[in-house]
């Protein structure tokens, strides 16, 4: 995420994953492409994700927001409320993502707001709705992710407080 942003998360989460000495901040952060765009994730529960991410460096060759960018906002957000769905002994990872582009943005800052559609025990789905600063509709992505078991190995993905 850049500079380390202060996340909001609900306190029974810090408190699972504090347990398990994994560093939230940085389980939960938009990753190294979330970070070349300037993704910044606000807020972050299973039931409600949200974060930001500037048009400026993300647009395509007429100056409007890329829809890739788009999509990476989108899954970025909804993989965070699958991860945080599935807890700590599941991995979220994403298995199809759609994106409609309504608008287009020439600048300023777009938000997403991620909210569940379906919470299962093996598949987790995310509505994620993108505005611009005047709180029009950009885009509107859905992603589901298959939630599977931590296996051996995936330790060294978690980055933990050391």
């Amino acid at each position: 995420m850049g500079e380390q942003q202060h996340v909001k998360f609900p306190q029974e989460v810090v408190d699972e994953y504090a347990a398990l000495g994994v560093d939230l901040q940085a389980l939960f952060s938009a990753g190294h492409l979330g970070t070349r765009m300037g993704v910044q994730i606000l807020e972050a529960s299973a039931q409600r994700v949200v974060g930001t991410m500037p048009v400026e460096g993300n647009t395509q060759p007429y100056g409007l927001l890329h829809g890739g960018a788009s999509a990476v906002l989108a899954e970025t957000l909804g993989s965070v409320g699958s991860m945080l769905h599935g807890g700590t002994s599941k991995i979220a990872v994403g298995v199809d993502l759609n994106c409609t582009h309504h608008r287009g943005v020439r600048s300023g800052l777009v938000t997403g707001v991620a909210t569940p559609v379906h919470q299962g025990r093996s598949t987790a789905t995310y509505e994620v709705v993108i505005s611009d600063d005047e709180g029009r509709r950009v885009c509107t992505a859905r992603l589901t992710c298959m939630l599977r078991d931590v296996r051996p190995g995936d330790e060294a993905h978690v980055r933990t407080t050391d």
